[in-house]
């Protein structure tokens, strides 16, 4: 089995899932920038990595490098892990005998009126589509124009992969930011875009009862006139703390009482939200996207139906005042990434579909 996998800004997920398919006997080769992060942690398990970037949907001169790999190392599967790595992998790989996996992170985005769409996920000679969560392949499925739609075989669920033991940093002291020791943290980490949902969060304050010992950490990019404009219209202004983007974000969630994603749409699988449960901490997240999969409701976390600042101050206000209902879903969160979202079951998994394609 001679894998070709192209990816981009590869995070810890991704790279330990190449390493993993090369621990179980996959020769796999990865092309990918000399910027990649784990590009080093490759190399040294073993892992055969050539430097590679492509600049745009269609680069004729990657297309001819990819082309060249595929032709030498006579590649059978052709694994392709962003937009420009499908677009140009599906032209490289034109008439050759190579099976093509294109993986997909987000909900949205693909569309039978857009043409880019079918360049990558829709075009016919794509044979599966690795969906990070079950609603990105339910909505790939639901797509319909006439008599098109996407063959029920083509999008499969395969969650990333995490391990609790790369989650062992010591929970960061937030008193720098200016929260004070015993106080209940409401932790956020996302970037600024409308569809994150931060506006909502803010707004969820409005509906908490006032004077509580309830400060809100907001890690991220988050340089919004409007945004700040309504932080100092809360009447919890004083104790909203914006961090700013920082390296150690998961430390830093790892010291909140609970974590809150109140994203509106697009959700794929959040990253953020993984690694505060594999930190033990209680998440709040919207029923937006495959955030809600990562949680069983009441157990192992709470969801709140999106765009509703009420339905998220009243979790937030349960878990304030029920301090060990708040740990139990913040261990029961641990052992659910243990057990539902392991690296293992990741390399298992991607494995089985690469011999079912070559079977096929």
């Amino acid at each position: 089995m001679q894998v070709l996998c192209i990816t981009g800004h590869s995070d810890r997920p991704e790279a330990e899932t190449f390493i993993g398919l090369k621990k179980e006997g996959v020769d796999i080769h990865v092309l990918c920038p000399r910027s990649a992060p784990h590009l080093g942690r490759l190399a040294d398990a073993g892992v055969s990595v050539t430097p590679f970037e492509l600049k745009h949907r269609i680069d004729l001169e990657g297309i001819r490098t990819i082309r060249a790999i595929l032709l030498k190392n006579k590649v059978s599967i052709l694994h392709l892990f962003n937009n420009k790595a499908v677009s140009n992998g599906i032209v490289a790989a034109r008439k050759l005998p190579v099976k093509l996996i294109a993986y997909r992170g987000i909900v949205a985005n693909v569309s039978y009126f857009n043409p880019m769409s079918w360049l990558t996920y829709l075009n016919p000679n794509v044979d599966r589509i690795i969906c990070v969560a079950e609603a990105v392949r339910r909505y790939l499925l639901d797509m319909r124009l006439l008599w098109l739609k996407v063959p029920p075989s083509r999008p499969v669920t395969i969650y990333k992969g995490h391990s609790l033991d790369w989650y062992q940093d010591t929970p960061a002291d937030l008193t720098g930011f200016g929260i004070p020791k015993d106080t209940f943290v409401v932790g956020c980490t996302a970037n600024m875009r409308p569809r994150k949902g931060i506006h909502v969060l803010i707004d969820a304050s409005n509906h908490l009862p006032q004077g509580l010992p309830v400060h809100f950490l907001l890690i991220g990019h988050m340089d919004s006139s409007k945004l700040l404009k309504q932080i100092k219209s809360s009447p919890y202004k004083d104790n909203i703390h914006l961090a700013g983007f920082q390296k150690d974000a998961p430390a830093l969630q790892a010291a909140c009482n609970t974590v809150v994603l109140p994203a509106l749409r697009r959700e794929g699988l959040p990253k953020v939200v993984i690694e505060a449960m594999a930190y033990g901490v209680a998440p709040i997240v919207t029923n937006s996207g495959g955030s809600p999969e990562l949680i069983e409701n009441n157990k192992s976390g709470l969801i709140v139906p999106p765009g509703n600042a009420a339905a998220i101050a009243e979790a937030i206000l349960m878990l304030f005042e029920d301090p060990s209902l708040c740990k139990e879903l913040g261990v029961k969160a641990k052992a659910r990434i243990a057990s539902h979202f392991n690296i293992e079951d990741t390399v298992k998994k991607t494995k089985e579909l690469y011999q079912s394609l070559l079977a096929s």
